[in-house]
């Protein structure tokens, strides 16, 4: 399979602090990957290591299949990047902001940049410091989009706008993933946009993976399971992702529900319900 980026066993300290430890993913060719985690799990620090903004202490990054990317001007220009605060200069309009990336970047796409601009309802002679922040969000994104990019790093990027902005947003993310066979890395709280548009699902805490599975996957073949404790041992130890306990029973997130005990019933699962029992799981 084609990986248009390939974490492997990213490690990364602040002192003694292990920020990252072992992290590995991948996003393939034609995937959006919803990255979930709660604040301080290690998200950003995992976009900024990809983008060589902090050095990882050990493992390797790989983009389009090559090491140090970053290296490489000509290839840069395939990565679009979203953070949740935007690093556009503020005192340009968006017309003065495309003569400079028509400068910057060889496979700038105006008709495109504008097209998402007309979209999203951006005004073109507005100073950028006077946008709201969820139309600074929407600039960033029509900007990532539009200079012939194959690979997506999104960090928060839909947190600031309104449901409908949002629709929108994943609209062109979609269609970007179908129209160029790209990626995307995507994180986000709002796990209604990771239920709609992700492919699979990569969960982190405290810097660890917990989680890397298809989202179809999941949805099928996972279950949540209330069970007495005294029945836990039951189990089918393998199965059991995730478990909290309730006073006298406990709550189970399983990887398949067919080997549940027969008499035990499951109920499926939304990004959100596996969201909460991983953050909580003990």
């Amino acid at each position: 399979m084609s990986y248009l980026l390939d974490v492997q066993n990213i490690t990364k300290r602040y002192g003694n602090k292990v920020v990252l430890k072992n992290v590995t993913f991948n996003v393939p060719s034609g995937s959006i990957v919803g990255f979930i985690g709660d604040n301080g799990a290690g998200k950003s620090t995992t976009f900024k290591t990809i983008l060589g903004l902090v050095s990882q202490d050990s493992g390797r990054i790989k983009i389009f299949g090559k090491e140090n990317i970053h290296k490489q001007p000509k290839m840069k220009e395939k990565i679009g990047v979203v953070f949740d605060a935007m690093n556009l200069p503020a005192h340009l309009t968006i017309k003065q902001l495309n003569k400079v990336f028509l400068r910057i970047f060889n496979t700038w796409n105006q008709d495109d940049f504008f097209r998402l601009v007309n979209s999203f309802s951006l005004p073109e002679d507005k100073q950028i410091y006077k946008f709201s922040r969820g139309m600074s969000m929407k600039l960033s994104i029509a900007v990532a989009l539009s200079h012939n990019a194959k690979l997506l790093l999104l960090d928060e990027a839909t947190g600031g706008l309104d449901p409908s902005s949002r629709e929108q947003v994943l609209g062109e993310l979609k269609s970007f993933v179908r129209e160029s066979s790209g990626g995307i890395l995507l994180s986000s709280h709002i796990m209604s946009d990771i239920e709609k548009i992700a492919s699979h699902i990569v969960f982190i805490k405290n810097g660890e993976i917990l989680l890397n599975e298809r989202k179809d996957k999941i949805l099928e073949k996972f279950a949540i399971v209330d069970i007495k404790k005294e029945r836990l041992s039951l189990l089918n130890r393998n199965i059991v992702v995730a478990k909290r306990d309730y006073g006298s029973y406990s709550r189970i997130l399983v990887s398949n529900k067919m080997e549940l005990p027969k008499d035990l019933s499951s109920k499926k699962i939304s990004m959100e319900e596996l969201s909460l029992l991983l953050t909580n799981r003990e």
